[in-house]
């Protein structure tokens, strides 16, 4: 066997050089904008922002307000948390009451 087989490699200064272990993709937790219902908005308002914010067709953007509507709330998009942040304070500029949330695995 020769010297260099089965040992470590070593530099010139003498440190151990080790390889970096592989690194693993780390999964993201995907989180939700959530739009809740308020008394202040009328229905074909919150149409109107998703379909003008998210560029929802306009039977999905009704479908989502009359979630919104019927059952207090709905999710209307999902992402990285970076971007639910913009598309909560995108919805409380247009006057609508809507919180980030992690989504169900």
């Amino acid at each position: 066997m020769s010297e260099s087989e089965g040992e470590s490699a070593v530099p010139a200064g003498g440190t151990v050089v080790a390889e970096r272990p592989e690194e693993k993709a780390i999964a993201q937790t995907p989180w939700v904008t959530i739009v809740w219902d308020d008394p202040v908005n009328l229905m074909s308002y919150v149409t109107h922002v998703f379909v003008t914010y998210f560029n929802y067709p306009k039977a999905k953007a009704e479908r989502l307000m009359y979630q919104v509507h019927n059952e207090g709330r709905a999710i209307v998009s999902s992402g990285g948390r970076e971007a639910m942040e913009r598309d909560v304070t995108a919805m409380h500029e247009y006057g609508l009451w809507a919180t980030v949330d992690k989504a169900d695995a």
